[in-house]
């Protein structure tokens, strides 16, 4: 499952490597990447349903669940609510407690931006535009293949509507797993770059606190996308995890 402004492609690589081994599959949330602007809630409890509703339509009885960012929140999230489906959980880069993001992407989290952007349509098309240029640039801060993620945000960006933008990370901004993670019983392994810019990587302590049996995999050469930034390392974690637990 893949984060805020992000789709499946993020996974490209990976499913190539872990498609070796594994059946695996890659959906995009409610408003992103080619899911279509479907309904009209985009919160994180929404996206934990179509997993669940995912599941049950492909016939995918268990499984574990694997998710970058905001994906990861929705992962651990749906193991909560549907222990019995969920096998093992990965997670990368992703906030235990909403307030653990980017000053910026938390003000993104304003409640308030949704009805200006719907009232002002034009502000928001505007602001979608300096984003994706502004992102671009800033992609090369943000992982070792700067052109390869600049290239997929500004191709997930023109897809984005006003709803899943601003009401997806208010949801997640709002997010505070603590409390619940520690009843999780299945494996769980926790990702995160040392580099981070995103999502603060002292998220691997409070997962490890609030859930003492999960494992922790620091990527002291990673930011944000430790796919992208150390993929063979990546990888090699992951299938370790998948096959050992």
């Amino acid at each position: 499952m893949h984060g805020w402004l992000g789709s499946w492609r993020l996974w490209r690589r990976t499913i190539e490597e872990l498609g070796k081994e594994f059946r695996t599959y890659a959906l995009d949330f409610w408003g992103f990447g080619e899911a279509g602007d479907q309904g009209e809630d985009f919160s994180v409890d929404n996206f934990v349903l179509l997993v669940n509703q995912f599941m049950d339509r492909l016939g995918i009885v268990k499984a574990p669940l694997v998710g970058h960012s905001m994906g990861g929140t929705v992962s651990l999230t749906a193991a909560i609510r549907y222990p019995e489906k969920v096998v093992k959980v990965i997670v990368i880069g992703s906030p235990i407690v909403g307030t653990s993001l980017n000053p910026l992407l938390r003000l993104a989290g304003y409640r308030g931006w949704i009805g200006l952007a719907e009232t002002a349509p034009f502000l928001f098309d505007t602001f979608m535009t300096g984003l994706k240029g502004s992102l671009r640039v800033a992609s090369y801060g943000l992982a070792k293949d700067g052109k390869a993620l600049g290239n997929m945000f500004a191709s997930d960006l023109s897809k984005l509507t006003v709803g899943p933008f601003f009401e997806s990370i208010s949801t997640l901004r709002d997010t505070d797993l603590r409390p619940r993670v520690g009843e999780l019983k299945m494996p769980i392994l926790g990702i995160y770059g040392k580099k981070d810019r995103i999502v603060n990587p002292n998220q691997a302590q409070v997962l490890k606190e609030h859930a003492p049996s999960s494992k922790i995999a620091m990527f002291n050469d990673s930011g944000h996308f430790p796919m992208l930034d150390e993929y063979s390392r990546f990888h090699e974690t992951v299938r370790d995890f998948l096959n050992n637990g």
